[in-house]
């Protein structure tokens, strides 16, 4: 559901993933309770949850964030229409949409886990297979 709207996207809503990341601190930029967050989320989580909320957004990976550059990703998103109506009438503030994106991460964790586990049951057999084969000795060389 990502929109396309170049000029408009400037004047939308900026969200981190770092705002709901209950492994950070207050100071380090957390926005909600640490017990309301959820472990390190990525903007394609956070873009899944906003696709399900039905709420138009766009996500940004070469962008940094400014407290942590080593953060990568933003996404941009549209609380509100034109209009003034909501896109979702259950998520009127961003205090909400950052409470309901950190419920809804896990879920959209564990159905990618799913997904990823019965195709992929195959293939991990044999890549730790092929990282066996090298049993050569290292070490310090003699003289």
């Amino acid at each position: 559901m990502e929109v396309d709207q170049a000029p408009n996207i400037k004047r939308w809503i900026v969200f981190y993933p770092i705002y709901i990341n209950s492994k950070k601190t207050i100071a380090e930029g957390r926005r909600i309770g640490s017990e309301k967050g959820c472990e390190n989320p990525t903007c394609i989580e956070i873009g899944d949850c906003l696709a399900y909320l039905k709420i138009p957004f766009a996500i940004e990976l070469d962008k940094a964030y400014p407290r942590d550059f080593m953060q990568r990703g933003r996404v941009r998103l549209q609380l509100k229409r034109e209009d003034g109506s909501f896109y979702n009438p259950a998520v009127a503030s961003r205090k909400q949409l950052m409470i309901r994106v950190a419920e809804l991460i896990p879920k959209v964790r564990a159905k990618r886990q799913e997904s990823s586990g019965s195709s992929n049951a195959g293939t991990s057999k044999s890549a730790s297979a092929a990282g066996s084969s090298k049993s050569e000795k290292r070490g310090r060389k003699k003289k």
